[in-house]
């Protein structure tokens, strides 16, 4: 049968990928490894001449065409990472291309596009999807009859993506208990079931996808393609509404199991592999990581080796700041709580004593009501059990915390409003304070605050830098303006009078 993985293992080893890609390096993450107990390597696919594996199957699929195919031109779909293989592959082989991308797909990889493949390629934007962008690529097809470059449902693609596994035994001839892939339309999935399956059955495959395009995970749970009605967008490079009809098929043939992972635990792999390389991965590329380490703490895993593939690093610069501040929730470091605590004397220095001296990443505070106030709290945490504790502290000093970890909106919005016009806020001076970012370093600068004023605004979040900044609103009687002025120059921290700020006018005051 033309889609076995037989007659697949055999069109990986005359595969032509090695005529543009390289053999990648099967890395060691030393720092994550000591961290889960297990030995993880990385398959480094994310270093390729086009920074994705993609250029693999791209390339033996135009590499193979004739030369009547060859004078037509190609046309191509593809999120990003299919198109840049593409594209290198066209400018390679001296083929024109015609490449549809979504509009949705990050400019790092529209502008590279254009770059590798110069003046043989022709980039179109179309549609919010890979489907959208497959569909109207699928008309000019017919329209030109240019030759179609499926970025998964062929199987010259899919052996080119495979010979990646090809690489894996050999690069580690030892005992592996799984791979972990990361999951689109599943041409990656196909091509390293197929080998491993054959060369080394033992050996667990397993596909990983984001929660919200997980087209492969449900088709395989019903036994038939699953067409999805929307896709999430975060991982982009995984981001298909249909998977393929060859590649649905090898999977149900060789794929062990597939897991789901969420947005934060794909920021947590992100950092992680920076961590331990110095390299930045985009959500497709850390995909597999997360799951691998999913995996592994949902099944106790100790002193097996695992490996995930690395597949790509073409993430957009601006998407840092989004990564960074989810990437300590997704690896469990970071607790978020809504407190509510009585709006009276004393009751702020108490919940100040319930945090003791645990590092917060977050402070968000507005006086709005005379009876109680709400607090919007990150407290950094090692462990679960360190989280629970916290939860418990706030219980048993009479605060309701409201568990916000895992609460989407809050994180993505809520955490940036709290706040707005307060006619409490009477009297209200604006201040904004730096002091060195160390461990405890915020509770320090509490417990120096002068009891004798009350706290109407706070806004604290850790960026990671040398110093930290803290915005407070403090209600201070005009007559006590000297002895306020006394206490600032008695705290000792730079600081600087907002109240004239003109955003804070207009926003901020009643």
């Amino acid at each position: 049968m033309s889609d076995s993985p037989t007659e697949l293992l055999q069109r990986m080893h005359t595969a032509r990928v090695y005529d543009v890609a390289y053999e990648s390096e099967l890395e060691l993450a030393p720092v994550l490894s000591a961290r889960l107990g297990n030995r993880v390597l990385l398959k480094r696919e994310d270093n390729q001449p086009v920074f994705s594996f993609k250029l693999r199957g791209a390339y033996n699929k135009m590499a193979g065409l004739d030369a009547a195919q060859r004078a037509r031109g190609v046309i191509a779909a593809s999120a990003g990472n299919h198109a840049q293989g593409v594209a290198f592959a066209a400018a390679k082989l001296g083929i024109h291309a015609t490449i549809v991308m979504p509009v949705t797909a990050p400019q790092v990889k529209v502008d590279a596009v254009r770059r590798f493949g110069g003046a043989m390629v022709e980039v179109l934007l179309a549609g919010d999807s890979y489907s959208d962008a497959q569909a109207e690529a699928a008309r000019l097809h017919l329209e030109h009859d240019y030759t179609f470059v499926h970025p998964f449902d062929d199987l010259d693609v899919i052996a080119g993506q495979g010979t990646l596994a090809l690489e894996i035994l050999r690069q580690h001839p030892g005992p592996l208990h799984a791979i972990f892939v990361p999951v689109g339309g599943g041409g990656l999935l196909a091509g390293v079931a197929a080998a491993v399956k054959a060369l080394r059955p033992a050996t667990l495959v397993i596909g990983v996808q984001t929660h919200d395009s997980d087209a492969m995970t449900q088709s395989l749970a019903q036994g038939e393609r699953v067409t999805l009605d929307e896709v999430g967008l975060f991982s982009d490079g995984t981001a298909v509404k249909r998977v393929g009809e060859l590649t649905f098929a090898l999977c149900r043939q060789s794929v062990d199991a597939m897991l789901r992972v969420d947005t934060d635990a794909i920021c947590a792999a992100i950092k992680d592999v920076f961590e331990d390389t110095r390299s930045v991965l985009e959500p497709a590329g850390a995909l597999a990581l997360a799951g691998l380490k999913q995996y592994a703490a949902e099944h106790d895993l100790r002193d097996e080796t695992l490996v995930a593939i690395a597949s790509g690093a073409n993430l957009n610069f601006d998407r840092l700041r989004f990564v960074a501040e989810r990437a300590e929730v997704g690896e469990q470091r970071e607790a978020v709580f809504a407190v509510t605590i009585p709006e009276e004397r004393g009751s702020f220095r108490r919940f100040c004593d319930t945090l003791g001296q645990r590092s917060i990443t977050e402070f968000n505070y507005r006086i709005a009501d005379t009876a109680q106030a709400h607090i919007f709290v990150g407290i950094r945490t090692a462990t679960r059990g360190e989280y629970e504790q916290q939860a418990d502290a706030f219980q048993a000093q009479g605060f309701a915390a409201l568990d916000l970890t895992h609460d989407e909106l809050a994180k993505t919005h809520l955490r940036h409003m709290v706040g707005g016009r307060s006619a409490l806020a009477a009297q209200e001076r604006l201040y904004s304070f730096e002091f060195p970012e160390r461990p405890g370093a915020l509770m320090r600068f509490l417990s120096h605050m002068h009891p004798s004023w009350n706290i109407s605004l706070f806004h604290y979040r850790n960026h990671g830098a040398d110093y930290g900044r803290i915005l407070v609103g403090i209600q201070v009687p005009e007559h006590e303006r000297a002895a306020f002025a006394q206490f600032l120059a008695k705290l000792g921290y730079p600081h600087r009078d907002e109240s004239a700020n003109p955003a804070y006018r207009l926003l901020l005051r009643d």
